[in-house]
């Protein structure tokens, strides 16, 4: 079955967001072209992998049938991946202006920054991309200009909901706009693609107001104490009720962190926080009584090179903390990140740090529709068919399950390289494609299940031993063999052990005769494998180097 639409034809086709949380990239296909809606990454935390974005090799074979890139809104999981993949695809961006601002400064040092495209829509606002016509449709979530998709084609209309809440009092940007969302319900809907991230949360996901009124309360305790106050960079609305409780309580503001940095820039660019005044250096912030000071930091996650972490192991250069502060968690702990979170907190508790995190206190509220929510979204729109993304498969299971409950009439739950056919009556997988996720690595991007990442895991599990052998005309040790265990000993006795049973084991292997230099180094890795396991119970990986003089 061909993997290219016809007129008769209208595709939903994820190469990432679908079964995993992050590194959301969509397709959807009409007439022999694809529209691409998101481009985001995930983070890895081992092997020297910080970030994971989806492998694009799909479409980007085919990026002269791509006719756009539509951002739904600015955060990492969406827009994150640009910066990597765009040089493979080559398409115009189109995005709202805050989020614009941010695609801006994440490529802005890239030598083909200047060859991108990137249109600035308003919202509520209409756009034809290629065959494709697109209206921006303002919603509520953790950052400003959150929009639905409404995708229209002569097959029908797809709502993508991106990431969103209904938050009544946003604080920062629009509200939700219902007025269009039911407007389209009532022209009918085909399908409708929407967030599944926090389903399993009953009634409503809570007002940023609230927490603006829970932290004005909250600081006002801790009035003689030096505040840190964290929260995830892009969450603006947070970042400005921040701003406004240090200064309802006289306090000097310091933003410490490039994240951070340039999101405030892109909002005030974008015509937010416009009021909010000038900050401090980090320098300053230190010299102040701590009652005097707040330092908004980013870190909240525990990331290993972040601000919070930096200071949490004593290694920022200015921003030294002890028993008079208090670090303010203003954020949710994202799932994997739970360890780092807590090593974090630990290495602050230490220092005589007080912590205060949504934990103790209602200090957040999630920018994800719980279950009142998404059945609010239903009545809206009325989709006839639902097809959850942007969760586990256990999130979007959970949510076709609600939406048939809800008398959605149909429900697909798809997958990553699924092509989903958007159809009234028969929605179904007809189709799949090839998919992965690629390492950036140095600065370089690999798959992520190349031999490179394979041997790396080896290595980081079972350590490596290295073995140089020099052998005269005649096939015989010249000179005493080189052996280099690494990660495998705690030293001592026990390596001498190894050392002593490997020279052993490269004695008799040469003395009993082998008929080439591949088969000698095959027959050491064996023996020296077994030599190991036998020792410690593992068998790392044998690296057999032989030079002939």
């Amino acid at each position: 079955m061909s993997t290219q639409p016809t007129k008769k034809d209208f595709w939903f086709l994820p190469l990432g967001g679908s079964g995993e949380i992050g590194m959301n990239l969509n397709l959807y296909g009409y007439d022999d072209q694809w529209l691409m809606v998101d481009l985001g990454i995930t983070f890895g935390d081992r092997l020297g992998i910080d970030i994971i974005t989806p492998d694009p090799e799909f479409i980007a074979s085919r990026r002269e049938k791509l006719v756009g890139l539509v951002l739904t809104h600015a955060h990492e999981d969406h827009v994150g991946a640009i910066p990597y993949l765009w040089p493979e695809l080559q398409c115009p961006i189109y995005a709202t202006p805050f989020t614009a601002h941010v695609v801006r400064q994440k490529i802005k040092e890239y030598s083909w920054a200047k060859k991108v495209e990137i249109h600035e829509i308003q919202l509520n606002t209409h756009v034809d991309i290629g065959k494709f016509g697109v209206e921006f449709i303002s919603l509520t979530h953790s950052i400003p200009e959150p929009n639905a998709l409404a995708i229209t084609t002569p097959l029908g209309t797809v709502m993508h909901t991106g990431d969103w809440k209904i938050d009544p009092e946003p604080l920062v940007g629009k509200a939700t706009n219902h007025t269009r969302l039911q407007e389209w319900g009532d022209r009918g809907i085909l399908a409708m693609v929407c967030d599944s991230t926090n389903v399993f949360s009953e009634g409503n996901s809570g007002s940023e107001d609230a927490v603006r009124t829970e932290l004005i309360d909250l600081l006002g305790r801790h009035s003689d104490s030096r505040i840190i106050f964290s929260c995830f960079s892009s969450n603006i609305a947070r970042v400005e009720t921040a701003i406004k409780i240090a200064h309802h309580h006289n306090r000097k503001v310091c933003l410490v962190g490039r994240s951070l940095e340039r999101m405030v820039e892109a909002a005030r660019q974008s015509g937010y926080l416009q009021d909010i005044g000038s900050f401090i250096d980090e320098t300053t912030a230190m010299q102040l009584p701590p009652q005097a000071v707040m330092i908004i930091s980013t870190g909240s996650q525990g990331e290993p090179r972040s601000v919070l972490a930096r200071v949490a192991g004593d290694q920022h250069p200015l921003i030294k903390l002890d028993n008079r502060d208090v670090v303010v968690f203003s954020s949710r702990v994202i799932p994997g990140n739970e360890k780092a979170i807590a090593n974090l907190q630990n290495n602050l508790v230490r220092k005589g740090v007080s912590i205060i995190t949504s934990h103790e206190e209602d200090i957040h509220v999630s920018g994800h529709p719980a279950r009142e929510e998404l059945k609010q979204m239903y009545e809206w729109v009325r989709p006839h068919v639902l097809i959850p993304v942007h969760g586990e498969f256990r999130h979007m299971q959970e949510q076709a399950e609600l939406g048939l409950e809800c008398g959605i009439p149909k429900v697909v739950v798809p997958e990553n390289g699924t092509i989903v056919c958007l159809e009234k009556d028969q929605p179904q997988v007809i189709n799949s494609v090839p998919v992965g996720r690629l390492g950036y690595d140095g600065n370089r991007l690999i798959p992520m299940q190349s031999p490179l990442v394979k041997e790396r895991s080896k290595l980081s599990f079972q350590g490596v031993v290295f073995v140089t052998l020099v052998l005269d005309r005649a096939g015989q040790v010249a000179k005493p063999p080189l052996l280099s265990i690494m990660g495998i000993t705690t030293g001592g006795e026990e390596q001498e052990h190894l050392e002593r049973d490997m020279n052993r084991t490269i004695r008799q292997v040469i003395n009993n005769g082998y008929k080439n230099t591949d088969s000698l180094a095959n027959e050491l890795k064996v023996g020296i494998r077994r030599i190991c396991n036998n020792w410690i119970g593992k068998k790392p990986p044998v690296n057999v180097h032989i030079v002939q003089i």
